[in-house]
Formats: structure tokens, C-alpha cells, sequence
């Protein structure tokens, strides 16, 4: 079987070569030996899949997909295209929708991450108080609002941190403001999670592939820290997502435990500044392990 390739993002005003923020990245995996294929991420956002892979060769195999990310029934579509030109992602669209959305993933996690709990929504049809009966099963204490895939952590004290959960009228008024920010890209639903107190030092991020350790890296946002997580029983619990390639984002709490703060798919997941993943592409070119 010939090794995968990899599809990444092309640059919208100049569709023959990769988005500039993966340009370099395509050059790493290119001196991996391995296939790349340039896809249109707007047409694919755009509901039209069929223009978006029109590139890929027909019956050219396998591929790991790097680029920005999209919504699970968006790239439920990407999937379809691809098989209909004889191709295939090597994340299905299960698996991308377990890795990207927290409910997929938190099961797996649970006792390792924040207490959480959620409400599915969709932008189109929002009640008129989405935050009732959220908080219900969390217990009291301050809590962090997102959607299934992303916070507004710019947005602190308007949008994301309540300082008490049980406040129904603070917590109406954060996750009011959250949903009416987010509007159209509002992921899934909304997410409360109990708020859990870390050191300074920033968090790193972990690429695991095929339920191991392929990288450590510093979180691309701060990528001058590097900490050094403990990953055992991560590890127990990425194996048992059974997702081929992701990341967790690992932050020491205040009482000196690691606690995963995130999961994600990792062909969707950054790399730090002045890393082109080079390191990363081989390890996915590698038979899988899983």
C-alpha cells in the first residue's frame, strides 16, 4: 500500500500554492518524501465539496488532511467528495467530530479535564435563554463558558468566566453574550466547565499518533514555554478515543496536578511559531499502531 499523502489549504488569491500559513509546513511534508495536494477550504465551507478536492487526484489513495478547521458536517461532505474520487481521509468524519467537539471526547477524559457539562444548539434556532438548566449537575463554584469546540478567552469577564455558576442572571448574561458573539460560527452548542486554577508557564501541547507520543510542543500560544506534562494516564485515555492523530493541551493546576484543558483533532490543531512540523509528518507517514 503507497504511504498517504497530505492534503493541505490553499492560498485563496493564489490557488496554486499553499495558504501562506501553512507554506512552510507543506514544504516540511513535502521533504518527507510524501504526496501533497492543495484543497479550497472556502468552497468547502461553502458547501460546495465537489470543487473543493477537484485537485486530488482520482484513485490516488489515502491522506491526512492540514489545515483550518470546519465544522463535523462540513467535513462529513469533504469525505464524500474524496471517496467519490476513489480517495479516502485517514480521520474519518466520525472520528474528526469525536477529536474536535468536546462532547466526542470528554467521556474518554473524564477525571483528567474540567467537570463540564453542555447543551446542544444551533445558531439558526436559539432559545430565548440558552443558558437555563445549564449549570444543573456541576456543582457551585466559578465556571468557564464555550462552545463544543472554542472559547472567547479574549473576552474574559464578558463572554467567558463566570465567577459563580449557580448566578442564573450572570450566568444568562456570559452565555447571552458568548452565543450573540460566536453568531453563525457558534460550534455545536454551549459548553459549562468548572473553572480550575493553573500555574504560569503556559500549557503544551501533545500530538499523539495512533495512541502514542509523537510530540511535545510548546501551545502556539505561548511558544517561548515549553512544560513537561505527565502523560500516563493521558495516554489511557487518547487510546481509548481511538482517534488516529490528535492533540491534548496540558496545563499544571494550582495543587501540582496535570490537567488536559483540551482536546483536538491534530490536522486541525497549530503548531507553535518556528515549527514546520516536519518531525510530525513523519511520524503520520508510519504504519498504524492502533
Amino acid at each position: 500500500m503507497a504511504p498517504p499523502g497530505f492534503l493541505f489549504c490553499r492560498d485563496p488569491l493564489r490557488p496554486t500554492r499553499p495558504d501562506p500559513v501553512f507554506a512552510e509546513e507543506e514544504a516540511a511534508a513535502r521533504r518527507t518524501g510524501a504526496r501533497t495536494v492543495l484543497v479550497d477550504h472556502d468552497a468547502l465551507l461553502a458547501g460546495d465539496p465537489g470543487t473543493a478536492v477537484r485537485r486530488v487526484p482520482r484513485d490516488s489513495g489515502t491522506y491526512w488532511y492540514r489545515g483550518w478547521m470546519m465544522p463535523a458536517v462540513r467535513y462529513a461532505d469533504f469525505e464524500r467528495a474524496l471517496a467519490a474520487r476513489g480517495c479516502a481521509l485517514l480521520t474519518d468524519a466520525a472520528a474528526y467530530r469525536r477529536a474536535h467537539e468536546l462532547p466526542g471526547w470528554y467521556e474518554a477524559f473524564t477525571g483528567l479535564t474540567p467537570r463540564s457539562v453542555w447543551r446542544s444548539l444551533s445558531a439558526a434556532d436559539l432559545p430565548p435563554d440558552p443558558a437555563t438548566g445549564l449549570a444543573e449537575g456541576l456543582g457551585p463554584g466559578p465556571g468557564i463558558v464555550k462552545d463544543f469546540v472554542k472559547s472567547r478567552k479574549d473576552e474574559w469577564h464578558e463572554a467567558c468566566f463566570v465567577p459563580e455558576v449557580k448566578d442564573a442572571e450572570r450566568l444568562a448574561a456570559i452565555v447571552g453574550r458568548f452565543v450573540e458573539l460566536q453568531g453563525e460560527f457558534l460550534a455545536g452548542g454551549v459548553v459549562l466547565r468548572a473553572y480550575e486554577p493553573f500555574v504560569p508557564g503556559g500549557e503544551a501541547r501533545v500530538w499523539w499518533v495512533d495512541g502514542e507520543v509523537a510530540r511535545v510542543t510548546a501551545h502556539p500560544d505561548t511558544p517561548g514555554r515549553l512544560p513537561a506534562p505527565g502523560l500516563d494516564a493521558v495516554g489511557e485515555a487518547v487510546r481509548a478515543l481511538g482517534c488516529r492523530w490528535v492533540t491534548t493541551d496540558m496545563a499544571l493546576r494550582e495543587d501540582g496536578v496535570w490537567r488536559v484543558v483540551e482536546v483536538g483533532d491534530g490536522q486541525v490543531s497549530g503548531l507553535p511559531a518556528g515549527d514546520d512540523g516536519e518531525a510530525l509528518f513523519r511520524a503520520l507517514l508510519g504504519p498504524p499502531a492502533l
